[in-house]
């Protein structure tokens, strides 16, 4: 996104007003909101509309209510996955409490829905209808995550299809309803939806692969944290798909194991990915999927030079460690 539009949201979004009573409602959601971030799904949604209209600002009340959304269900998951850091620094659940951070993650899912009313009447029943689904998509994919904990036997299909609501549809959503925000032909809204959804998937496979191979001092999470929780990521189904008999006694022993030495166990599990080359098989997906969404921008109405800076931020994203 152009810099100067970039500061101006920024500018924006910090000065969103989070003085109501009682603080102790009030202050995580700050301290999450104007806590940093890769702002990546207002980025999305702010260029998709600029791909038609050239007055960003008027999207940036929709851009901050989706952002919210992104950041509730980042408080919620952090209490259900008991996760320590968010973004370099403690969770809300660890520097207050669970019931905090579910209270406060509850006001943020109402104050997106405030921001994202403001949009104008004349598409204010397709946009409802567009993050009513969304938001509902989302929870079905955190709870498919949450069932797959307790599964034996997670396909690589099923996983996709988890972390395609759990992640793409909000990122899909995003570039969707800047284009509805500015007017754009149908055809176009729904192509910018697929690339969000090939681009979604692309970089939750990213996340998996930076919790395993990430450096803690710019991922921001504890590295290895999947493995810790018995997480069903795409390298672990691999991992078992691809491993010997040996290989698997060792994942099962792992997976069962209820001692206190986590490094130990993210250790041994990395090196059964490492012989098995699971980093390779995760890394080709990702480009096969990034390249998908990159090819879509052919199809859209608009000049490739009005494209050039949302593909780029969309090629962007499978360079990154964070």
């Amino acid at each position: 996104m152009n810099t100067n539009v970039s500061d101006q949201f920024e500018t924006y979004f910090r000065n969103l007003n989070y003085s109501r009573e009682p603080q102790t409602l009030y202050a995580p959601v700050e301290y999450t909101l104007c806590g940093g971030g890769k702002r990546l799904r207002p980025q999305l949604l702010i260029l998709s509309y600029l791909l038609y209209k050239d007055n960003p600002q008027d999207v940036f009340a929709a851009a901050a209510g989706m952002e919210i959304f992104h950041n509730f269900t980042l408080l919620h998951d952090d209490v259900m996955d008991k996760a320590q850091m968010r973004r370099s620094r403690p969770t809300v659940h660890v520097k207050w409490n669970d019931n905090t951070a579910i209270l406060s993650g509850d006001a943020m899912l109402v104050l997106a829905y405030r921001y994202l009313a403001q949009v104008p009447d004349f598409c204010h029943g397709q946009v409802q209808e567009l993050i009513n689904e969304t938001f509902m998509e989302v929870m079905e994919g955190q709870q498919y995550d949450m069932d797959f904990e307790t599964m034996s036997v997670v396909s690589v299909e099923q996983y996709m299809e988890m972390i395609r609501l759990k992640t793409s549809v909000l990122l899909a959503a995003c570039m969707k309803l800047g284009a509805i925000l500015a007017g754009a032909p149908q055809k176009d809204c729904e192509i910018l939806y697929n690339i969000g959804i090939n681009a979604g998937l692309a970089f939750q496979l990213q996340d998996d692969l930076l919790d395993v191979y990430g450096d803690p001092l710019t991922f921001g999470k504890n590295v290895g944290g999947d493995i810790s929780c018995n997480k069903k990521t795409f390298m672990y189904i691999n991992a078992r798909l691809n491993a010997s008999s040996q290989m698997l006694a060792e994942l099962d022993r792992w997976e069962k194991y209820s001692g206190n030495d986590m490094k130990c166990k993210i250790d041994a599990v990395t090196d059964i990915y490492n012989k098995l080359g699971i980093k390779d098989i995760c890394t080709r997906k990702i480009d096969n999927l990034f390249q998908t969404a990159i090819d879509l921008f052919s199809d859209l109405s608009v000049t490739s030079d009005r494209c050039k800076v949302l593909r780029g931020l969309i090629e962007s994203m499978i360079n990154r460690n964070r």
